[in-house]
């Protein structure tokens, strides 16, 4: 799949960008259901809840949309690494959204238990395809190593089990966290990363691209029968290789 590649001068105006893009595809989304997205946390992820909240907290029927998370650290919500603690300060606190539209990963509770039951959350709320859940959209970030959701390099097999969640270990501060699992993340509508900052410029470049074998976990992110979209600003963009002339 040949992704589409979307390039501004900063951080701020590409997810001001994604927020708007974000916005217009659920207002045209016209299913007798709720749209559902499934979002990252991280530095910046706050960027984009920001420009949402800013920009469109009135502009979207929010009643219409349900929040699920791609991964969470294993924390109480009212950690500072708490993905969820971070989307209600930055934005679910600031829309109208009816709380039973927000599932949380509840990252205080046992792992084992709570990837189970995080999963069985997932298959009852959010439309089935392919046998698997099917999110509208999923909010992808990406890690300096390649890793994206919580799905780090050397657990590649993640993007082939059947479950809908697993556990990951970070491999170097050795945290449990609770991820859902690359089948699901390709079975998604539209796919989309935001990536920012220099220090994510080389990764960016191996990955967009690329020829040949994947080498990095977000490599393997290539939606089955949706849209993969990367929102960079021009320092992750920097390395890409003939980025001139490859943006659309």
């Amino acid at each position: 799949m040949n992704p589409e590649i979307r390039v501004f001068e900063t951080a701020e105006e590409t997810a001001a960008v994604l927020a708007d893009d974000l916005v217009q595809i659920i207002s045209g989304f016209g299913e007798d259901r709720t749209f559902t997205i499934a979002q990252s946390g991280g530095t910046t992820p706050r960027l984009l809840f920001q420009a949402l909240a800013g920009r469109h907290r009135d502009s979207v029927d929010w009643r219409k949309v349900s929040f699920f998370w791609v991964d969470e650290r294993c924390v109480p919500p009212d950690d500072p690494e708490s993905n969820y603690g971070m989307t209600l300060n930055t934005l679910l606190c600031k829309i109208d959204i009816p709380p039973e539209n927000i599932h949380r990963v509840m990252g205080e509770a046992e792992p084992d238990s709570e990837a189970l039951r995080y999963s069985e959350i997932i298959e009852k709320k959010v439309p089935m395809r392919n046998g698997l859940p099917f999110f509208d959209v999923v909010l992808l970030g990406l890690g300096d190593d390649g890793h994206t959701a919580s799905i780090f390099p050397g657990n590649e097999t993640l993007f082939s089990v059947r479950e809908t969640c697993r556990i990951a270990i970070h491999p170097n501060t050795g945290q449990k966290r609770i991820t859902i699992t690359g089948k699901v993340i390709n079975n998604a509508g539209i796919v989309m990363f935001f990536v920012s900052g220099k220090n994510k410029a080389r990764i960016v470049g191996e990955i967009v691209g690329r020829e040949g074998p994947a080498r990095y976990p977000a490599d393997y992110v290539s939606p089955l029968a949706g849209r993969l979209l990367w929102y960079l600003d021009e320092d992750a963009a920097s390395m890409i290789p003939g980025r001139k002339t490859d943006f659309v």
